[in-house]
């Protein structure tokens, strides 16, 4: 008789809704009156934020990000951090700047520098002490970061992507309002929005699922699969924007309560290689990685409960009762019939690369979440293919 066990973290507090944004300053004074706010490249965005800190008569530091965060990112900022005494801080933009914060938060309270605690290139170790209270604020629907308790940080020395990881990583308070998101270009609402769908599909499938992640999924896929393409068309429509917030919520919550899967194995990896959107990547691989793990279940492990799953998702995203896994990818491919979806080769991939992204992506952990051990040989099919 089987047993289930499972454990459930989320942060302190979720707040969900049109303007609620306007929330993040008398947050931020509880928690400290020295914030320091990591934002996105575009500072202006946030006048609205500096300003309730001023009429507070606080003036807070503030620290851009551009691009994704880097080793000497995460430096750069930690060391402001340390130099004015920071006792709070807020992470508002997309997944680089949150996760830039989230490391800033926990580095400060913890002795010893980045590397210390960087897995895969530094020495892994464990944080002993919670950080300084951290409030995550996302502006795009996609890494669901503001829920999750790591930060992928990229190393140009190593040409890899890896990440800080720690309970204590998770944010005092995430703040999702959909209104910030509005404003968002049809590229980076398409990127993002693929990495959110990603996120609700691998850890519904994933080896380290649960009931409640589960239940997180189903909904994360059926909002996100009817509006999609809804907000790509029409970015003014309010309710697919808030259906995008949502999944990519749910996503966030349940790949931290899970585990990811081969689609973020291989991401992660290629990031370190090629100068792309992670969710574009994920995007790209997303229908490859689900053909070959449906026919190495069926193969290997054709009574494994994942095959069920991926038949629900079928069900979910097509609206049919009778739909079966293969449907699933039929829909992907239709959906993506819709946009500029390049293969690798277009984003300037060498195919000399392959070998060494199977050999990381091996050795991802999000690789440990995949439904199935996938073999050398699969691994190559699936990049060949999606090359």
């Amino acid at each position: 008789m089987s047993s289930i066990n499972f454990e459930f973290r989320v942060p302190e507090k979720i707040i969900f809704g049109v303007g609620s944004s306007k929330e993040i300053s008398s947050n931020a004074l509880n928690f400290g009156k020295r914030p320091l706010i990591v934002t996105g490249k575009n500072q202006k965005r946030y006048n609205f934020l500096f300003d309730s800190f001023i009429r507070e008569r606080i003036t807070p530091e503030i620290y851009s990000v551009e691009g994704e965060p880097t080793t000497e990112t995460i430096i750069e900022c930690l060391g402001l951090g340390k130099r004015k005494k920071v006792d709070v801080v807020i992470g508002i933009g997309g997944g680089s700047a949150i996760d830039t914060g989230k490391a800033i938060a926990v580095l400060l309270t913890n002795e010893g520098n980045l590397f210390n605690y960087l897995e895969v290139i530094g020495k892994g170790k464990p944080f002993k002490n919670p950080g300084i209270p951290f409030i995550a604020v996302p502006t795009t629907a996609g890494t669901g970061a503001e829920v999750t308790k790591n930060a992928v940080i990229k190393s140009k020395e190593h040409s890899i992507k890896v990440s800080l990881r720690s309970n204590f990583m998770l944010p005092r308070i995430a703040i999702v309002d959909p209104a910030l998101t509005y404003s968002m270009p049809k590229e980076i609402t398409l990127n993002t929005g693929l990495d959110a769908f990603t996120q609700v599909i691998e850890p519904f499938v994933s080896n380290k699922s649960n009931p409640l992640t589960d239940s997180i999924c189903k909904e994360g896929i059926k909002r996100i699969s009817r509006s999609i393409l809804e907000v790509i068309k029409d970015g003014s429509n309010t309710r697919a924007r808030e259906d995008m917030c949502i999944g990519s919520l749910f996503g966030g919550i349940a790949l931290a309560n899970a585990k990811l899967g081969a689609v973020h194995g291989f991401a992660g990896a290629l990031g370190g290689v090629i100068d792309v959107s992670h969710g574009l990547l994920c995007g790209i691989l997303l229908p490859f990685v689900i053909k070959m793990n449906i026919k190495a279940l069926k193969e290997r492990e054709p009574l494994s409960p994942t095959l069920i799953k991926y038949k629900e998702i079928a069900k979910i995203v097509t609206g049919k009762e009778k739909a079966e896994e293969k449907d699933l990818i039929s829909w992907i491919e239709d959906l993506y019939g819709n946009f500029n979806i390049p293969c690798l080769s277009e984003l300037k991939l060498e195919k000399e690369k392959l070998e060494e992204i199977v050999e990381n992506a091996k050795k991802s952990s999000s690789m440990q979440g995949n439904p199935i051990v996938l073999t050398d040989e699969e691994l190559r099919e699936i990049i060949k293919e999606a090359f």
